[in-house]
């Protein structure tokens, strides 16, 4: 999971301080969850989804397919 947040990152030459900024956490602690260093909250992976475009499970490596799932219709 921590490369592929890096790389997501990195692929949009994006700082590591713009991404934190954008998700209202700090640039140290966001530092630490590229690096593996501090499990990530399922908020702020849910967060990164949709700032990267992408879905949870590719984040987390579960699937190789970056295209974000379908909104889902909530009542």
């Amino acid at each position: 999971m921590k490369l592929r947040i890096r790389d997501l990152r990195e692929d949009r030459d994006l700082a590591q301080k713009t991404v934190a900024a954008d998700l209202l956490c700090d640039q140290s602690l966001y530092s630490k969850y590229e690096r593996g260093e501090r499990p990530l909250p399922l908020e702020l992976a849910d967060r990164l989804a949709d700032y990267f475009n992408t879905s949870v499970d590719y984040l987390l490596g579960r699937t190789d397919e970056t295209a974000p799932y379908p909104p889902s219709r909530r009542k």
